[in-house]
């Protein structure tokens, strides 16, 4: 927080009136630039893209309970705008305390044997904890582990990970440049620039930003 609050301070410097950003991983970060703030988010974007190839026997996941939120979001998007009935299930971490040594394991809340399973996710850094996920989904009796995230990390072990998880595919965008050795066949990457350019335009014109994305930035 300090430290965002710290860059929110040079821009107002700068002489930045207004900012744009995308998923923020804190909401309240906004409220460290007294100006107005636009967060926008790539939820349409991603979830249009993965549409196509999703059915009923959909569930979204989220990776903690604190992305449940996250999760309902995708649910009732996809539900409102492509039809899909999709359930909400998340990962649960328990710690078990042996002897001396302290083991952390992953509980899956909620029905997913046999089904289709997209976990969701604001980034993906080291890919520790998707790919621990999908190994638990797939252990629960998943049918299929799909993921999507809004920016690709990708640091340390991160794309070794995903390409040996039990992932089918990882969906983000390009807020972040991801470099050829990075990229891998299961890996699809979207453009965020026609999201930031039609922001841009609707700021411009005094137009309304929350309806671009059907008022998911604003929840």
């Amino acid at each position: 927080p300090i430290a965002a609050k710290m860059l929110a301070d040079f821009y107002k410097a700068a002489g930045a009136d207004r900012l744009l950003s995308v998923d923020l991983h804190t909401g309240q970060i906004q409220g460290f630039f007294d100006a107005p703030f636009d967060h926008l988010t790539a939820l349409p974007l991603l979830a249009d893209h993965l549409a196509e190839s999703l059915k009923d026997d959909l569930v979204i996941v989220s990776p903690d309970a604190g992305g449940v939120r996250l999760a309902d979001k995708w649910a009732e998007y996809l539900g409102d705008f492509h039809g899909l009935n999709g359930q909400v299930a998340f990962l649960h971490k328990r710690r078990r305390h042996e002897a001396r040594n302290v083991s952390e394991t992953l509980r899956v809340v909620g029905e997913v044997k046999g089904r289709v399973c997209l976990m969701v996710d604001d980034m993906i850094d080291t890919a520790g904890t998707i790919t621990n996920g999908a190994e638990s989904l797939k252990a629960a009796g998943a049918a299929e582990v799909l993921a999507a995230a809004t920016h690709p990390v990708l640091s340390g072990p991160g794309v070794d990970r995903l390409k040996n998880a039990p992932i089918e595919q990882v969906v983000v965008t390009n807020t972040l440049p991801v470099p050829p050795e990075k990229k891998l066949d299961k890996l699809v990457v979207l453009s965020i620039a026609p999201t930031i350019a039609q922001t841009i335009k609707a700021v411009f014109e005094e137009e309304s930003v929350s309806e671009l994305f059907h008022g998911e930035n604003q929840r």
